[in-house]
């Protein structure tokens, strides 16, 4: 789904501030928050694509104010409400007030069919689609060509895995884009490595 979460490549933003040595936590709340939706996973009570859908799922104005971890609070505080592990009533009696909640999620969508494997060296184009639920095809690539440099073990395809569909793993493929096919005359030159399902790609002629 192309939310506001799908900020990579976006331009205007200036450079990543980044200071070494910074904390990873600024409040003591945080470091619960990140081990629930950990706690999550090992219990099964979700996956790491329905954790991130949640997330991504969340109103536009909340996901822009909420910091990192608030958003890792309200995502899955969501799939518990969606899963009946505690009710909205309960959850903003324990709070002691409104607790608000990601948006519904879309339809999912299983494993493109037929799609074609790829060998290191081969020129890809990534799918110009459009999905309206759970996806890790960042927007800045779609309709991209680029490179294949390098394949993973076959993985669970998120946009079926983050909407409980059954589908078949598999691999990503390590594809390597000139920064200029990215961003035509506005970018420095250089090389742009993203993991891309199978899925997603097509051969480029």
């Amino acid at each position: 789904m192309d939310g506001v979460h799908d900020l990579g490549g976006k331009q205007g933003f200036g450079p990543v501030r980044y200071a070494e040595g910074r904390a990873v936590f600024k409040a003591p709340w945080e470091p619960r928050a990140n081990a629930l939706y950990g706690l999550g996973v090992r219990l099964g009570i979700m996956n790491m694509d329905e954790y991130r859908h949640a997330i991504e799922r969340m109103d536009p104005r909340h996901y822009l104010s909420a910091c990192y971890y608030e958003r890792s609070l309200t995502g899955f505080a969501t799939l518990c409400v969606e899963k009946g592990v505690v009710t909205r009533e309960e959850l903003e009696k324990l709070a002691g007030g409104a607790f608000p909640l990601a948006l519904p999620s879309a339809e999912g969508r299983p494993n493109a069919e037929p799609r074609q494997t790829f060998a290191v060296g081969d020129r890809v184009r990534v799918k110009n689609e459009f999905v309206s639920g759970h996806v890790r095809m960042p927007g800045y690539i779609r309709g991209k060509c680029g490179v294949v440099v390098g394949i993973t073990p076959a993985y669970p395809f998120p946009d079926a895995a983050a909407h409980n569909l059954q589908s078949q793993d598999e691999p990503t493929y390590d594809v390597a884009f000139d920064s200029q096919e990215l961003w035509p005359q506005a970018a420095d030159p250089a090389t742009v490595h993203v993991g891309v399902f199978e899925s997603y790609l097509d051969p480029a002629e």
